[in-house]
Formats: C-alpha cells, structure tokens, sequence
C-alpha cells in the first residue's frame, strides 16, 4: 500500500490551471522526484502537499489518512526550502532546536536529538556558528537537519541544492541519500536538474504543464522515453520526425511519429547489422567526462557523446562515419 496516495488533485491560480487531475503515489522510505521544466506545476505540487497551497479538488492522503484539510502544522511534514530561512540571531544548535522548542521538549532530551542531527549532517565543530559564519553548503546542512529533528511522518525538499555551486551540490546529494537511507524517512524533492534526479531517486515523476508526462525508475524512463518531450528533456537524445528519420536513412520511419536515439549509442567504428551515415564535425562541447560532438548530416545536427580520453579531440570540419544499430532507435508513436 503507497504511503503517500494524491488522486485527482487540481490546483487553480487566477483561473489558470497548474496541476490538472494528478494522481500519484509514493511508497514508505523512498526518494520520490517531481522532476520537469519551470512552471510546470512541480513546486505548486509540493507546496499542495505540505498545505502551503490549498488545493482546488481532489485528495492528498498520508499513511492512510487524508490530510488536505488539515492545517500544514497538523500534517507532520518537514520542508526544505531552497532559501535557507536560518535564523540569524541563533547558532546552529539553536536554529535546529527550534522547531523541538516548539513543541516544548524536555531540555535533555532534545540536546540529544540536536547532537544527533548534527553529527548526521557533519556539522561536529559548528554548535555555536552563526549563519553568517557558514558557508551555503553549511546553512543548507543546518536546514536539513532543522527540518529532520523533529522526525516527521515526510520530508519535503524544494530545489534545495539548486542555489550552491556544483561542487558542493554533489557532496550534499550524497549527504541527502546517505541520510534519507539512513533514517527511512520518505523524501519528496523538487528539481529541474536531470542528472540529479536520475542520481538520487527511486523513482521519478515528470510534470509538463500541470500533467505527469512519465512516471517510473530513472533507468526505465531514460532507456524508455514514452513522449518527444521526455526523449528531449532527459538525457539529450537526437529526436528526429519522420521527415528527418527519412531524409537522413532514405527509408520511411514505420509504425511510429518520431524515433529517439542517445548519443552515446552512436559509433564511429563500424559494427555488424549497423546503418551508416557520413557527416562533418561543426562544433564540439565538454561536458566533464564526456565530449560531445555535433556532426552535420545534410541539414540535420546530430550529437554523439564520446568518453574525455587523452587523446586528441577531433577537429572542425573533420568527416566522420557513424554506425547506429537498429535496435538503439527509439520509437515514439
């Protein structure tokens, strides 16, 4: 049985319609994604679940119980913003103690719990700091372990790793799933970062306009783009219609509007049963560990992503051969 169960749910602003009948449903102790471009409802999805925003119909119901009329103080959520919202007249102890303050927890009992969250988000040395005195990656610890100390029933982060740069975004999205497996507690995060999402959810919701375009585990959803829109927003596939499939194959594309095929499914060595195709290199882009090349086919771009090797890179207006087998084509219908 889903932990988290949203039937239906529809939320209005000045009579426009940002989430349009959604249904959806999270199970206990994972970490679920709402993934897509801005302004496709994500946010506003979050927020209907925390009660932040009221919702128009529908139903939000945690661990059996509906909760879309309870006050957001009433829902036992956590959230985690992508301002920290620190407190800056109180250390770090103390911006994380709020919330057990709050609820008026016995002194001892909640310096405990205060210990344990910091030692969980590796803050041992910073009891007494200011926010001033930290860093963004620090301020965003002290958050998370503010939100998580009060152990509530689901944690909610909205793009919280989205203001950092990129070095301290990957050490805090390891902290996030070391954390999140550590204590089992359901997580829902917010993102219009692909790579982050794949690299941390267990499963993956992606929104366009106000509707859930796929749903599923990131490598089914990579591997298996069901839509022209999810085959271009995750994972920078060539996306070719049927006009292009055929002008570039000199065959028409059967069975299907579109056909999808990831970069670095494409070859430059010649492979059995592999249709060829002759272009010039235009331009290429570093991408980390990858180098992409863009290669003019006719009047198509096609990218091809190779490993960063120490080798020489190819040049401008270099011919290339490339080899796609039949079975990386993706069809879209």
């Amino acid at each position: 049985m889903s932990y988290i169960t949203i039937k239906q749910l529809v939320k209005t602003f000045n009579g426009k319609e940002v989430l349009k009948m959604l249904d959806l449903e999270i199970e206990e102790g994972s970490l679920t994604t709402l993934l897509g471009p801005s302004g496709c409802g994500k946010s506003t999805l979050l927020r209907s679940i925390a009660g932040l925003h009221p919702i128009d119909s529908g139903e939000i119901m945690i661990d059996g119980k509906r909760v879309d009329h309870l006050s957001p103080n009433a829902r036992n959520i956590g959230m985690v913003f992508q301002n920290y919202a620190l407190f800056p007249n109180m250390t770090v102890s103390e911006n994380i103690r709020f919330g057990l303050d709050m609820k008026k927890m016995n002194k001892t009992e909640a310096a405990a719990k205060v210990e344990k969250m910091i030692e969980l988000v590796g803050l041992q040395g910073k009891e007494n700091a200011y926010p001033r005195q930290l860093s963004g990656g620090q301020q965003q610890r002290v958050a998370l372990a503010r939100a998580l100390v009060t152990e509530p029933k689901v944690l909610l982060l909205d793009e919280p790793l989205s203001a950092l740069d990129a070095q301290i975004r990957k050490h805090l999205q390891l902290l996030l799933k070391k954390v999140q497996m550590e204590l089992g507690i359901t997580m829902i995060l917010v993102t219009h970062d692909q790579e982050e999402a794949m690299a941390l959810s267990d499963y993956v919701y992606i929104l366009n306009d106000g509707y859930i375009a796929q749903s599923g585990v990131p490598n089914d959803i990579y591997k298996h783009p069901e839509s022209e829109f999810i085959a271009k927003f995750i994972g920078n596939y060539n996306v070719l219609d049927e006009r292009q499939y055929e002008h570039l194959f000199s065959r028409p594309l059967a069975d299907a509007r579109f056909v999808a095929i990831r970069p670095e499914t494409i070859s430059a060595i010649p492979e059995t049963n592999a249709l060829e195709l002759v272009g010039d290199v235009v331009s290429t882009a570093m991408l980390g560990s990858i180098v992409r090349y863009n290669v003019k086919i006719g009047e198509q771009i096609i990218h091809v992503d190779r490993l960063n090797r120490s080798h020489k890179q190819l040049d401008t207006d270099h011919q290339l051969r490339l080899y796609i087998k039949e079975e990386d084509m993706i069809k879209i219908v």
